[in-house]
Formats: C-alpha cells, sequence, structure tokens
C-alpha cells in the first residue's frame, strides 16, 4: 500500500455526494446529528448534539466564538458602466469601518479608481487590488457602515449553500455579540442557550469566550500541491484575560480544554506561548497554518462540522484527530449519510 503523502493537497480529497451537502438546518438547533471520535483510539460513536453532555466531563472549558456575522454582501452597480457588482466585506482595514478589505465581483472590471453605486445610492471607490478578485474598498469617511449594511446588505450564505428556506438568525449562533464576521463560526450553531445553560448548572462545565472574525480564509481554496506553500489569510482574533486564566488553571489542574470550532482552535493556538501549554491574553491579526505535524499546546478536544474537501479546515482536523482516523471517520459519515458544511451534522473529536 503506498505511503500517503500528508503534504499532498490531493491526500484530502474525498468523494462526497451532492445530496449530502446541507441546504437548511435542522430543527431545533441540537437536534442535527454527532459523530464522537476518539482521537486516541480512532472508535466512533453515532449519537445527537443534544447528547453532547455525555461526552463531556466536569471540569472541562467549553470555549466559544462570541463573533457575529454581518450583513456583509452588498450589490451595485459600477458608477460609469451599467455591470452589475457584488461586493463582500472581509475585513475593516480602520477603526471607523469606512475602509474595507473585500472579494468584488467582476473583478477584472473594478481596477482602482472606479466607483460603484450601492442600492442606497452611497458611492464607495475601489483602491488598491490586492490579489485576485480582493480589493481595498472605501466609503464615504461620513458612513455608518454598520447601519449601512444592516440596511442594505445581506448575511452571505456560502456558495454552496445554492436553494434554502433558512434566515439569516439561523447562520448566527445563539450568543453571537461582536460585530465582524463575513461567515459564521459555523461548529456552535448547534448549540441552544438552555442547552449550554444545562451543561454549566447540571453537569459543571466552565464556559469561556474568545473572538475571531471570520475571513476570506474560510473562502479561498488550497490552490497548491504542497499544502506548506499555501499562505492562509490573516483573521483578526482575541482572547481575554478571563478566558486565558480560566484556561491556565485548567492546564494546570489538567482539566480538558474543549474548543467550540476551528476558529476558536486557531485562535487558542495562536495565542499559545511556544512549546508550553500556556496561553496568553490579547489580540492579533493570526495567519496560523494548522496541518497535520502540528503540536497542540492548548486545544484536547474539538467540536466541528464536517469540511470541504482539499480546505484547510480538514487539515486542521486531521491534525488534532490524525490523519487516518479523520479519513476513516469522513468515510463513515459518508456511508452513513451526515449532513455536510455549514448546516450540516457535526464531530466532536475528544
Amino acid at each position: 500500500m503506498a505511503q500517503i503523502d500528508l503534504f499532498d493537497i490531493e491526500s484530502y480529497a474525498y468523494e462526497l455526494p451532492e445530496k449530502l451537502i446541507a441546504q437548511n438546518p435542522v430543527s431545533p438547533r441540537n437536534h442535527s446529528r454527532l459523530l464522537v471520535l476518539d482521537r486516541h483510539t480512532g472508535t466512533m460513536t453515532h449519537t445527537y448534539f443534544y447528547e453532547l453532555e455525555h461526552f463531556l466531563k466536569e471540569g472541562d472549558v467549553l470555549v466559544l466564538n462570541d463573533t457575529r456575522v454581518i450583513p456583509a454582501r452588498l450589490y451595485g452597480v459600477k458608477e460609469k458602466g451599467t455591470a452589475h457588482v457584488e461586493i463582500l466585506l472581509l475585513k475593516p482595514l480602520d477603526a471607523t469601518w469606512t475602509c474595507w478589505e473585500a472579494l468584488v465581483r467582476p473583478g477584472r472590471r473594478l481596477k482602482k479608481g472606479s466607483a460603484v453605486r450601492l442600492k442606497n445610492g452611497v458611492l464607495v471607490s475601489i483602491e488598491n487590488a490586492l490579489s485576485e478578485g480582493v480589493r481595498v474598498v472605501r466609503f464615504p469617511e461620513e458612513s455608518n457602515v454598520l447601519s449601512l449594511l444592516e440596511e442594505i446588505g445581506e448575511i452571505p450564505f456560502p456558495p454552496y449553500i445554492k436553494y434554502t428556506s433558512a434566515s439569516s438568525s439561523d447562520y448566527q449562533t445563539v450568543f453571537a455579540k461582536r460585530n465582524g464576521s463575513s461567515a459564521a463560526p459555523t461548529a456552535s450553531l448547534h448549540f441552544t442557550q438552555a442547552q449550554l445553560q444545562h451543561l454549566v448548572e447540571e453537569h459543571g462545565i466552565t464556559l469561556a469566550w474568545v473572538t475571531l472574525h471570520v475571513g476570506l480564509g474560510t473562502f479561498r481554496p488550497v490552490q497548491v500541491s504542497d499544502i506548506r506553500q499555501h499562505n492562509i489569510h490573516k483573521e483578526y482574533c482575541e482572547v481575554p484575560e478571563s478566558t486565558a486564566s480560566l484556561i491556565r488553571k485548567a492546564k494546570a489542574e489538567k482539566r480538558r480544554v474543549i474548543a467550540s470550532g476551528t476558529t476558536v482552535a486557531r485562535t487558542l493556538e495562536s495565542m499559545s506561548v511556544d512549546n508550553e501549554e500556556v496561553i496568553q491574553q490579547g489580540c492579533k491579526n493570526t495567519s496560523l497554518f494548522i496541518y497535520p505535524g502540528y503540536n497542540f499546546k492548548i486545544v484536547d478536544g474539538l467540536i466541528t462540522n464536517f469540511h470541504l474537501p482539499r480546505s484547510t479546515l480538514l487539515m486542521l482536523v486531521a491534525a488534532l484527530a490524525g490523519y487516518d482516523n479523520i479519513m476513516n471517520a469522513y468515510k463513515t459519515a459518508v456511508e452513513k449519510e451526515y449532513r455536510f458544511f455549514s448546516f450540516g451534522d457535526a464531530m466532536f473529536i475528544c
């Protein structure tokens, strides 16, 4: 049997029938299926998300991302011409939110110096071209951009959700608070307020909070054959001192730190201290790319959804659970017709 090259992008390919790509969320949220994967043995258990309590342990610290998805998709017309334009805001470049990194279509028609008139008449200017399709977009200085987005923007469902009856609130966690994401931290879409309260009050789970605003890294595929050559996009993340303190205490007492989602895993590992099970408080624009061979310092377990083939998120979960365990779990999930991607079912790697 040929040896797998863990740095070859094709090692992260798998066959997925289109019918398994979830177009709508389940209701109630926590009635999705849950595949529990023991990363030490490869053993799998098939259950439902509302049974998560049976796989957590008293004293576990469950870390959640409190980011809120903004209505980041805008439509307009090129000022000089008739071309219809789509702008997906990815990351603010200033404190006032008037200057943004954005994915624009059609990018080839939107050169530096061109302008787009939005549906409400506001004119935005196209500045520097950063990469293919990515531009710096500037709103008028007097703009209240968040209010503008709430007025004419749309929640940007991922491109593989082609037909859905989901509302914008379905693509928002029940604890979303801090505006800034272009996509949801989808692993946490499964939680209800009642379930979180039950985990704390009846099972001794401690909740902790971080922020990572999801940006272009979620949308951009890996386009190199050797994954080590891929440059992952930077995303803003933050760990408050209250969370860092809880995690330091848990680590000292040999209690588990469970990340709810790959965004949380990236945040915690980005703020870890080199070669130590210690985390620092603070914020940064992280470009941490986690793939097999990475040594996790903080994360002991991970709640996650099923990810796209050849994606950086699939590589991250393979790094935590082990490549063979993950690919076997995905094969099993396809055979048992789990629902995949943002509105799909969940996995708990423990």
